[in-house]
Parts: C-alpha cells; structure tokens; sequence
C-alpha cells in the first residue's frame, strides 16, 4: 500500500462493504457462485481482495520522468487519488522519479489466480474472445497520470456483461468474471508496459492497484450478483 488514505477512499471502502455484507449473506445461503468457484469459496475471495488491496508486492523499478507542473497540483492528486504524492515528489532526482512497478495482492494476483482456476477448470472461447474487447477498451480509455499511474474507468469491465448475456446467458457470471477482470489486468500491462516514459511518470506504477482495483473489485462483485438469476 502507498500508505495514505482519505475521507474519499474511505467511503469507498465502506460503500464496498455495505455491498459486501448482503453478497456474503447470499453466498452463505449458497445462492451465489463463479462457475466451479462455490457460494463459500467465493464469498472467501471476495473478502480476501479487500484485505489484500492493501498490500503492494514490488516487481522491478525503472526510471520515468517527473513533470514540472507535478509540483503545482500534487496536493490536489493526493486529495483526489488518496496518494501520497507530496511525499513521493522526493523519490528519485530532481526531474526523474526512481519508479517502483508493484502488483497488488487482492486486485491483481487473488483475481488473476481466479481467473486461470475458472480458465482451466471450466474452457470458455467465448469468454476469451470478449476478452479482447475488453482489452481493446481498456487500452483506449485508461490513461497513464503522472504521479498517479494507470487510471481505469471504474465500470469498464461490465462492458463484457452484455455480451455474456448474449452469447452464453447460462453461463454469464463466469464469463463476466473471466472476460472483464482479465481483460483489465491485461490491459492494465499493457499501459503500463507502453507508456511514454520520457513524457510523464510517476514513483509508484502498480498493476490492480491504485487506479485499477475499483474497477476489478466492481466487475467482481456485479458478476457474482449476475449468477444469482441463472440459478
């Protein structure tokens, strides 16, 4: 974790567990599920990512620049993106940050471990090719913000919802899960693995992290939900 968090991303946390609470009564009445993931396991998962949203497991560390006007509005970004971004503008050299890649423990490894688990348990073309879609949108719509890092719009992932209900209906939830976490992740690489560095950076890049996790966390949630009509 970067080790800040404000009044807004408390709110968020609690919206989360206020949402939490009724899904964990479902999955306890065995009414919810993720395709070969059960009611018990999966209300275990969906607990296990907010716990480990919180721990930030370090990659590797490369060089990105650090913008002049970073200075200017760094208490504005802090306040808005509950980042410690005063304190990390003395990361690195004067115009350079030192950055730090991480991997968030409950938004990038528990799902993309669900994922391959879902992938390998149960075989599904379809949901890989919706995916990609998935992907596609991510890679247009997520921007890299200096200081920041990987910005995902927080629903994009539902945008693999519809189609599931089109092609697969029996079978949405899974495919949702699959398609539309997956497809953040990957795509959230992506970014972070083609953004200009020489433009723009930041001291702490992070793959299902700060940017990232709400719109992995609200995919997650929405698919479990989905199974509840296909029972």
């Amino acid at each position: 974790m970067r080790g800040y968090t404000n009044s807004s991303e408390i709110r968020t946390y609690a919206a989360f567990v206020l949402i939490l609470l009724p899904t964990a009564a479902l999955c306890y009445k065995g009414q919810l599920s993720l395709g070969t993931i059960g009611s018990v396991p999966l209300m275990i998962f969906l607990f296990s990512m907010i716990c480990g949203s919180i721990i930030e497991i370090p990659v590797t560390s490369f060089r990105s620049r650090k913008p002049e006007q970073l200075f200017k509005y760094a208490p504005i970004l802090e306040d808005i993106y509950s980042v410690p971004m005063v304190k990390e503008l003395s990361i690195g050299k004067e115009r350079v940050f030192d950055t730090t890649l991480t991997v968030n423990l409950g938004g990038a490894i528990l799902p993309a471990l669900a994922t391959i688990y879902l992938l390998l348990t149960q075989p599904n073309n379809t949901a890989l090719e919706i995916m990609l879609i998935v992907v596609v949108a991510v890679i247009l719509l997520s921007e890299i913000m200096a200081g920041i890092g990987t910005i995902i719009p927080e629903y994009i992932g539902l945008i693999a919802l519809p189609f599931a209900l089109i092609v697969a209906p029996g079978n949405a939830a899974s495919i949702t899960f699959i398609a539309g976490v997956g497809g953040i992740l990957i795509g959230n690489i992506i970014s972070v693995i083609t953004f200009n560095k020489e433009r723009t950076g930041s001291a702490f890049m992070s793959i299902g992290g700060a940017g990232t996790f709400k719109s992995i966390y609200v995919t997650t949630i929405i698919a479990s939900l989905v199974s509840y009509f296909i029972h």
